[in-house]
């Protein structure tokens, strides 16, 4: 499953890599395959992983690339603007308390970034599910 068939949030505000530069496009090809899809890695088991993800008002999580089955929970209502591998920009607004579930099947992804656009600190935890149809990415660093 592309970025483009998944139920993603937020509205687009750009395509065709529109405003991206050159450094953001050479991270996207640098992390295509970075599986870190949160900041704290809480808590892994051979069934999940737990991450949190806190970002300060500007601060920015890298891009990284999703296989596995998951859902994110807004801890904290915010912003954001997100990249995605297909030179989409969304803006995205979140409640605290929002979820979104994402499933993909053999092969699928969803490589992005995730940038605090917002005057507030932005919380999320995301749970990814191992033994679904794609095995989990080795963790680096």
């Amino acid at each position: 499953m592309s970025a483009r068939a998944l139920p993603l949030a937020g509205a687009v505000v750009a395509e065709g890599f529109a405003g991206w530069s050159p450094q953001l496009r050479a991270e996207f090809a640098a992390n295509r395959y970075n599986g870190r899809v949160g900041g704290r890695l809480l808590s892994e088991t051979d069934r999940a992983r737990v991450w949190e993800i806190r970002l300060a008002p500007g601060e920015r999580l890298p891009a990284h690339r999703h296989v596995l089955d998951y859902f994110w929970t807004a801890v904290t209502a915010g912003r954001s603007r997100q990249h995605t591998d297909d030179g989409t920009t969304r803006e995205v607004c979140y409640d605290a308390g929002e979820t979104r579930h994402f499933t993909f099947g053999a092969g699928g992804f969803l490589l992005h970034d995730l940038e605090n656009s917002g005057e507030t600190p932005l919380v999320f935890v995301t749970v990814e599910f191992k033994g679904g149809a794609n095995r989990p990415l080795v963790l680096a660093g």
